[in-house]
C-alpha cells in the first residue's frame, strides 16, 4: 500500500480519530495547531484533558487519538501565515486535507476546498462539521449532536429520562465517515487523476443510523417502538440484560428456533407456552417473559449460564467492564500500543479491522509545535526564514 501524507487542521475528537485510522494504515498525518492566542494553552484543547502523562501538553485523554502523528503550529488567520500552508500543500504533495472547523471559517482561513484545490488539483478535501456547509456558524460537539440526532431520546430506562450513549458515539461516527469517503475519493482519483471534496455532516451521519426507528414513523407506529426502552430489544424478545447470582448476563433471541433452544437449556422449561412460541406472540407477553428469565438467572451463577447458553448456541455475553473487555483474547491479541518518552508501555484500543502488514506499535503523541520546523525545511524553508516566521508569530515550534 502507498504511503500517503495527510495534513489536518484537527483537534477534539471527531477528526483525530479519523487521522488515527490513516495513521494505522501507515500513512504520515501531521497535524496542524493554532498559535497561541488571548493567553488561552496553545493548540489542540484536548491536549490539556484528562491525567498528566508525561508533561502538561499530552494529557491522557488526548494520547489515544493522536500517536504516529507529526505537529506543527500555523497561524492562518495572517496571510504569512496561509502562505506556508499553501506552500506545504504544494512541497509535501499533500495526498488528503482535513480539518474540523466551522465552515463559516475555511474562507477566511485559506482552507477551502477551491483555495487548496488550485495549488493541488489532485488533493482530496475533507472537512467534519455539525450540520455541513449550509449551516456554517453551528458548532459540533458529540454531545449535543446526540441530542440532536435523537440518540439520547432512544438511550436509558422508558421510565428514565433521556441519556447520552457511554462513548462519543457521533464523533466516532464522523470519524468513520471521513475514513471512508477519503478511501472512496482515492480509488476515484486513481481514474481521474482529480480530488474530490468531502462535507461530513455529523448530524447527517448521526441519523443515518435511526434505521431501525425513523423509517416506523411512516408505518404508524405505536412511539413504544421508537422511544428508550432500557436493556430491551425492541422487536426481538426476549433480549435484556438479566440479573445472575453473582452479576448480569446478556441474553439476545433473535428468532424461534433461539426461543425453542432457549426453553430446552435446564431450568430455562418453565417460562415455554403456546402463545411464546412466535416472536409476535413473545411481544404480547415480553413482561411476563423477562419476569420469569429473572426468576431463573438470579438464582444461577453467570459463567454457569453461560455454560449452558454456549451449549444450547444461544447468543449471551456477560456485561463486562472496560477491563475487563481489554483481557478478552479476541480483544487483548489485536490492542494497538505506544511508550511514552520513558519507556513506559501503554495499551490502546484496536484497530477497526486488521490490515496486512499493518503497524499495531506507534510513536508517542508529540508535544505541541514539535515538527514544525523541520516540516517546513522540508518544504523548503531556510533556517533564517524559519526563524522569521517564529518572531513574526506566524509559526510557534520548539
Amino acid at each position: 500500500m502507498k504511503r500517503r501524507t495527510v495534513l489536518s487542521l484537527e483537534q477534539a475528537l471527531a477528526m483525530p480519530y479519523a487521522t488515527l485510522r490513516f495513521v494505522q494504515l501507515g500513512w504520515r498525518v501531521i497535524r496542524i495547531e493554532a498559535t497561541p492566542a488571548g493567553g488561552r494553552l496553545p493548540g489542540d484543547p484536548n491536549r490539556y484533558i484528562g491525567g498528566k502523562v508525561v508533561d502538561d501538553d499530552r494529557r491522557s485523554y488526548f494520547i489515544a487519538p493522536n500517536v504516529g502523528k507529526e505537529a506543527i503550529a500555523l497561524n492562518l488567520k495572517e496571510p504569512a501565515g496561509r502562505a506556508v500552508l499553501h506552500r506545504l500543500i504544494s512541497e509535501l504533495e499533500v495526498d488528503v486535507f482535513c480539518c474540523n472547523t466551522l465552515p463559516g471559517r475555511y474562507g477566511a482561513l485559506g482552507i477551502d476546498y477551491e483555495s487548496l484545490s488550485a495549488i493541488r488539483p489532485e488533493l482530496i478535501w475533507a472537512g467534519i462539521s455539525a450540520m455541513g456547509p449550509d449551516y456554517p456558524n453551528v458548532p459540533g460537539y458529540d454531545p449535543a449532536v446526540q441530542a440532536m440526532a435523537g440518540f439520547m431520546e432512544v438511550t436509558g430506562e422508558a421510565d428514565g429520562p433521556p441519556m447520552l450513549a457511554g462513548i462519543p458515539l457521533v464523533d466516532l461516527k464522523a470519524g468513520d465517515e471521513v475514513y471512508a469517503g477519503v478511501c472512496l475519493a482515492l480509488a476515484e482519483r486513481a481514474e481521474s487523476g482529480r480530488g474530490s471534496r468531502i462535507d461530513v455532516s455529523m448530524l447527517q451521519a448521526a441519523a443515518s443510523w435511526l434505521i431501525t426507528t425513523l423509517p416506523l414513523i411512516d408505518f404508524d407506529c405505536d412511539y413504544s417502538e421508537i422511544t428508550r426502552c432500557g436493556n430491551e430489544h425492541r422487536k426481538f424478545i426476549p433480549t435484556n440484560a438479566y440479573p445472575t447470582a453473582d452479576g448480569f448476563i446478556l441474553i439476545a433471541i433473535g428468532n424461534d428456533g433461539m426461543w425453542q433452544r432457549l426453553t430446552r437449556v435446564p431450568g430455562f422449561e418453565s417460562i415455554a407456552n403456546e402463545v411464546r412460541g412466535t416472536n409476535e406472540g413473545r411481544h404480547a407477553e415480553r413482561e411476563a417473559i423477562h419476569r420469569d428469565i429473572t426468576g431463573v438467572t438470579s438464582q444461577r451463577k453467570t459463567g454457569e449460564l453461560a455454560t449452558a447458553l454456549v451449549a444450547a448456541t444461544i447468543p449471551h455475553a456477560p456485561i463486562n467492564t472496560v477491563p475487563q473487555t481489554r483481557e478478552t483474547p479476541a480483544v487483548r491479541d489485536r490492542l494497538t500500543t505506544t511508550r511514552t518518552p520513558a519507556g513506559s508501555l501503554v495499551r490502546m484500543q484496536p484497530a477497526a479491522v486488521d490490515v496486512a502488514d499493518g503497524p499495531r506499535e506507534f510513536d508517542f503523541p508529540a508535544n505541541y509545535g514539535a515538527h514544525t520546523r523541520s516540516v517546513l525545511a522540508e518544504a523548503g524553508y531556510g533556517g533564517t526564514e524559519i526563524d522569521a516566521l517564529l518572531a513574526d508569530g506566524v509559526i510557534a515550534g520548539q
